[in-house]
């Protein structure tokens, strides 16, 4: 730890969805992101080094981007309120416009040791493409760059965004490992990121020399094509694949697979996982009650034993409640119509591991490892190359929901 002391100042209009102990420890700013006083200097021992100024850049008013600005912000300064680290947290509310995101990026890196954002991928696309990179800067969200442009990414900037792409890699390398002979199916639609899911699946599975077919299904009225997926099916008879990669959403591989049968083995993405951890948990003691009682499931059970045997990649804070990061923090809280969401979940532990992140880098740790609510981090930004690994949790469905693997290689 950096110190003894530490205080979270919040630079922003609205300070909905934080827990009480959060709320106690702001102060609130105008829009413009001015504080409405100067905070009062921290108390220090003579010994404490000053603090270090971290930046929280975030578009919490945004229509399209507020609920998930709000999850990353509940959870990092859930985070801030569960250690002593000497740091200064400011939230600075952004805008959507990309222009915009730069203007507040470019004045907090003026006044601030340490920036965490931008949130919206077309931003960090921007940022990471710009010169303007000259604070430590932990992006939340993964760009949008040509093949081989990681390569020239500014030095200071650390790409923890949770991603699409990242999670499709390590299902490759698991595929390897454990597929039977024979050729891979990699099945996707046309929507942005499944096509991205399945590009990176299948330029890992054949750089570590696995042969990947690429198959695109149509959706016409929000459902995969019946003529598609028959097509699919006789494909599958004739050609006998080792498995199927499937960049596919929950709903979307029950379809597939009430199509194509449970025969052949199903990998995929944290897309595959509706279910909160704590919904999952809930609907388990549910289902396990109604079975004592010899009574049938709960109406509402939210279970997908459609999907059993499906192995898939997601967080900690997804899958293990017996994690040591996960148990050490709250569960977020439910979205605006009060149930529970998978994603606002995710970027609720995005937001716990990005202020550990902060941590590691105020004090000046240049590589570091963190096991963290998202996956085993590991981490540099100093000396030597920069770069940013996180590895999930595999797992598989068993009666209706995720759970981890026991063989975690």
């Amino acid at each position: 730890m950096l110190g003894k002391w530490a205080k979270v100042i919040v630079q922003t209009v609205m300070l909905s969805g934080l827990c009480a102990s959060v709320q106690a420890n702001t102060t609130v700013a105008d829009n413009a992101g001015n504080a409405a006083a100067e905070p009062a200097p921290l108390a220090q021992s003579d010994n404490a080094p000053p603090p270090k100024r971290v930046a929280l850049l975030l578009p919490l008013r945004s229509g399209v981007f507020g609920a998930a600005a709000d999850a990353v912000r509940t959870g990092f300064l859930t985070a801030s309120e569960r250690t002593r680290d000497n740091l200064v947290i400011t939230i600075i509310e952004t805008g959507d416009a990309v222009q915009d995101v730069l203007n507040a990026y470019n004045d907090a890196a003026a006044k601030y040791d340490i920036i965490v954002g931008p949130l919206a991928r077309s931003a960090v696309t921007a940022l990471a493409q710009s010169n303007n990179v000259v604070k430590p800067t932990i992006a939340l969200a993964q760009p949008d760059l040509p093949d081989g442009a990681d390569q020239r990414l500014p030095r200071q900037l650390l790409l923890m965004g949770l991603s699409i792409e990242d999670e499709a890699r390590q299902v490759a390398t698991w595929a390897e490992r454990v597929k039977a002979p024979g050729k891979i199916f990699s099945v996707s639609t046309n929507v942005a990121w499944q096509r991205r899911a399945a590009k990176a699946f299948t330029q890992q599975a054949r750089q570590i020399g696995l042969t990947v077919d690429n198959l695109e299904l149509s959706v016409p009225n929000n459902a995969l094509s019946a003529s598609g997926l028959a097509q699919l099916s006789q494909r599958i008879q004739a050609e006998k694949p080792a498995l199927l990669f499937v960049a596919l959403d929950a709903a979307q591989t029950i379809q597939l697979r009430s199509a194509i049968g449970s025969e052949i083995p199903l990998y995929g993405t944290s897309q595959l996982n509706p279910l909160t951890l704590a919904g999952a948990t809930a609907a388990l003691n549910a289902a396990a009650k109604a079975a004592a009682a010899n009574t049938a499931p709960p109406a509402n059970d939210s279970r997908l034993p459609e999907l059993d045997g499906v192995h898939l990649i997601d967080m900690p804070w997804q899958l293990q409640a017996d994690h040591a990061a996960v148990a050490a923090y709250p569960r977020s809280v439910a979205n605006a119509d009060g149930k529970p969401n998978a994603d606002l979940e995710r970027l609720y532990a995005l937001g716990i591991d990005a202020f550990r992140v902060a941590s590691e880098i105020a004090a000046q740790h240049s590589g570091f490892d963190i096991d963290g609510v998202t996956g085993q981090i590991n981490a540099n930004m100093g000396a030597g190359a920069t770069y940013f690994q996180r590895k999930e949790t595999q797992a598989v469905y068993q009666d209706g929901v995720a759970v981890p693997v026991a063989d975690q290689r």
